[in-house]
């Protein structure tokens, strides 16, 4: 979407903002980042998916580290994890430190560099446009591992799991 404006006049945009939520998951290793995005809000069988979806990408055993989102506690995801026979250990990050985690600092890059001018007309475009740009990302490894470099995490973990 282009505007214009008489010189030394900002631009205002007469946009809509009336779609619905889009919620975003990821999780994060040292080389790249696995995300999905859901219609509404980050709810148990949407964190299982998401775990099911890195069963199949990483086909290896992990450690996810996340915060104590309630979904992450739930009965329904600890059901789950343990079915998984030992294929996924989880670990909680302390309450109140989002600074510990990659993951919220690669949400700050994608809302502040990715999707500040986005004017979607509908979910569907948002949609769109927000995979577009995460998967932008992913091809800039520079970003991860200044992710990384920012968190204060130390650099043992295999993969960090969070929502947003």
């Amino acid at each position: 979407m282009r505007t214009w404006a008489k010189r030394g006049q900002t631009p205002v945009l007469a946009f809509n903002f009336n779609y619905e939520t889009l919620s975003a998951v990821a999780g994060m290793t040292f080389w790249n980042f696995y995300f999905q995005l859901f219609p509404k809000s980050i709810r148990s069988p949407q964190v299982i998916e998401f775990l099911g979806y890195l069963k199949r990408y990483l086909r290896r055993p992990v450690l996810v580290i996340w915060d104590r989102l309630s979904a992450h506690k739930s009965r329904m995801t600890q059901q789950w994890i343990a079915e998984q026979k030992g294929w996924i250990r989880t670990e909680y990050l302390p309450a109140y430190a989002p600074e510990l985690n990659p993951v919220e600092y690669l949400w700050g890059y994608w809302k502040q560099h990715e999707l500040p001018n986005v004017c979607a007309r509908d979910y569907w475009e948002l949609d769109h446009r927000a995979r577009r740009t995460l998967k932008r990302i992913r091809r800039r490894p520079r970003i991860l591992t200044a992710c990384w470099q920012q968190s204060c995490l130390p650099l043992g973990c295999t993969i960090l799991c969070e929502r947003q």
